[in-house]
Parts: structure tokens; C-alpha cells; sequence
């Protein structure tokens, strides 16, 4: 009897032994796993990103550097085409947001980009007009009345493209008193009282609050622009990019472009 509950117990204290090796096993790949899937980002995210995002995306910017303690967001904001051109050239970046399809091709045909663009936000055309709209413009019909000083973005620019479809719809010939190579400096003409009016986006009217007026027409229904993102295939920190795309295009992302006058895609 004490020899068989000798070898039955010294059995016990095998499978015991092994049980305990699998679990500790099992624990260390767990680990591992949580680890690998959570690892801390670092360094900073070049950002290019379209002007009429400028406001949105610095937000998501802060927000993103206090999840990730140790990284830094630094944003290039300007002309959609200019910031094309210059990635394609060289120029250093891990995020490319544009304001239209047609300017993230320029990206996209050059090998540029990391993967298939996604479309995150839409935008959609406003009148900027000066506070309290002294001009009375209604539509825009209203801006190619004589006497009224109006800007548009240059056609080449996603906003000026629209622009250019908006007034095409409607079979309007307007003639500004200059073309911006981008939205914000359109609309500073108007905030600085240099013209009466400009051809703008929503949310660039909502964000410059009591500066202007904003005057909604119908033909911008027939412009509206999609906004394409993408991470680019030769990004300095390549993984942190990627990690701010999952921001832009998560609720809260979407919560804050949203705010921002943006519409869903």
C-alpha cells in the first residue's frame, strides 16, 4: 500500500509540475502578445495635411501626443497641391490628408503612398462674406455683381476646383480679385477686409467665428470634396503615422472633424 501511494503521489506532483509549466507557458505568450500589440510609440509624426484641417487636426494632434507619451505631431498645412508636390519630391512625411481624390493621385501614381487611400471626411462650400453681410449676397449669383471684390482659391487648389464645378452648374463667369494657392488665405482676405467676399469652405467659416459671415448657396451641392488619407511608404516613423490615421478615423476623430462643420464620409 505505501509503495502505490508512493508512485500515485509522485504521479500528482508530475502532472501538477506540467500543469504549472503550460499555464506559466501560456501566461509568458499572453504576455508577450499584449506586449507586442501595445507597444509604445515614439518620435515624431510629419503631418501634411490640407489648410481647411488645420484647426481639427491640431486638435487630434494634442489629443494624440497625451495618449502617447514621447511622441510629437507637427503639422505641414497649406495648398493640397503644393503639399502633393512636395512629397513626391522628396520631402519628408509619415500622413498625407488631402482636400480631393485628384490631389492624393498625384501621391498615389508617384508610388508614394503605403496602400489604398481611405476617404475620412467630406467638405462642403460657403460665401465668406464681411460681418453682418453689407453686400446683402444671397447667393452666388449675387457675387458677379459689379463692384463686389471677390477671392477664390486657384483652380488647381481643391477649393478653387469646387469652386470652379459650383459655378460651372450654375453657368456663372465670376472674375475674383485673386486667386489664393489655399482656403485660409482666401478667407484672411475677407477677415482683413481686402475683398467682400470669398468662395470658402464650411468649416473654414466656422471656425473663423464673428470675422465673417457665412452665406450658404445650393450649387455647392454639386462640389462637395472628399477627403482622402493615406501613410506613406517612406515615412520616418512609419508606425506612429499609422497610429494617427487610427485616431483621425476613429469616434473621437470623427467627433471632433465633425464639430468642425465636416461632413461623415
Amino acid at each position: 500500500m505505501l509503495q502505490v501511494t508512493g508512485i500515485g503521489a509522485a504521479a500528482v506532483l508530475t502532472l501538477s509540475a506540467c500543469g504549472s509549466s503550460d499555464a506559466d507557458s501560456s501566461g509568458s505568450s499572453s504576455s508577450s502578445d499584449s506586449a507586442s500589440s501595445s507597444k509604445k510609440l515614439s518620435g515624431t509624426v510629419n503631418v501634411f495635411a490640407a489648410a481647411s484641417l488645420k484647426e481639427s487636426f491640431t486638435k487630434l494632434g494634442k489629443q494624440f501626443e497625451k495618449e502617447h507619451p514621447g511622441t510629437k505631431v507637427t503639422f505641414n498645412f497649406g495648398g493640397s497641391d503644393s503639399l502633393a508636390a512636395g512629397i513626391t519630391g522628396g520631402a519628408p512625411a509619415d500622413v498625407f490628408a488631402a482636400a480631393s481624390p485628384k490631389t492624393m493621385k498625384t501621391v498615389t501614381d508617384a508610388g508614394d503612398a503605403d496602400g489604398k487611400p481611405s476617404t475620412f471626411v467630406r467638405n462642403q462650400l460657403e460665401i465668406a462674406t464681411l460681418p453682418g453681410n453689407p453686400n446683402k449676397v444671397s447667393s452666388l449669383k449675387d457675387l458677379t455683381k459689379p463692384g463686389q471684390k471677390v477671392v477664390l482659391c486657384a483652380k488647381e487648389v481643391p477649393c478653387g476646383a469646387a469652386a470652379q464645378t459650383a459655378l460651372s452648374a450654375s453657368k456663372l463667369k465670376l472674375t475674383p480679385v485673386s486667386y489664393e494657392q489655399d482656403v485660409k488665405s482666401a478667407l484672411t482676405k475677407v477677415e482683413l477686409k481686402e475683398a467682400d467676399a470669398a468662395v470658402v469652405y464650411k468649416t473654414d467659416v466656422h471656425a473663423a467665428g464673428d470675422k465673417v459671415e457665412g452665406v450658404e448657396f445650393p450649387e455647392s451641392k454639386d462640389a462637395i470634396n472628399d477627403y482622402p488619407i493615406a501613410p506613406l511608404k517612406k515615412a520616418p516613423n512609419a508606425e506612429a503615422g499609422k497610429a494617427f490615421i487610427e485616431l483621425v478615423k476613429s469616434a473621437d476623430g470623427q467627433k471632433a472633424l465633425t464639430e468642425a462643420g465636416f461632413l461623415k464620409p
